[in-house]
C-alpha cells in the first residue's frame, strides 16, 4: 500500500515549535450530526434508538453493538489512527516533513 497524505494518518513537523502535529484526514469520512441540539430532557429514555453507542444499535458499516448491560469496548469505527497505515518518511530537511503513523483507538461504553 502506498502512502497518501490525503487518506492516511500521519504526523507533520511544525518547524516553528519543533513539535509534531497528528493529521487524520480519513476521519472526514465519518458521519456528521453536528449542531443537532435539543432542549435537555428532565428524564432520559432507557434506550435511544438513534444512539450509535447504545446496546443493540447499528454503528458505521454493518457493525452492531451487542445488548450489553455492563462495560462494552470496541475499536473506534472512525479512529484517528489506523493499525495498517503505510510507513512513510519525507526527505530530511524538507520544509513539509511528514511521517506515517499507526495506532489503535478504542471506545468504552458503560
Amino acid at each position: 500500500m502506498n502512502f497518501d497524505p490525503t487518506e492516511h494518518p500521519h504526523r507533520r513537523l511544525n518547524l516553528l515549535t519543533g513539535e509534531y502535529v497528528l493529521v487524520s484526514p480519513h476521519r472526514n469520512k465519518r458521519p456528521w450530526q453536528g449542531q443537532v441540539e435539543r432542549a435537555p430532557q428532565t428524564e432520559r429514555p432507557a434506550h435511544d434508538p438513534d444512539c450509535y453507542l447504545c446496546p443493540g444499535n447499528a454503528r458505521a458499516g454493518d457493525a452492531r453493538n451487542p445488548n450489553y448491560d455492563g462495560t462494552f469496548v470496541f475499536t473506534n469505527d472512525f479512529a484517528a489512527l489506523l493499525p495498517d497505515s503505510p510507513q512513510f518518511h519525507s526527505k530530511p530537511g524538507s520544509v513539509f516533513q511528514t511521517e506515517g503513523v499507526q495506532g489503535t483507538s478504542r471506545v468504552v461504553c458503560f
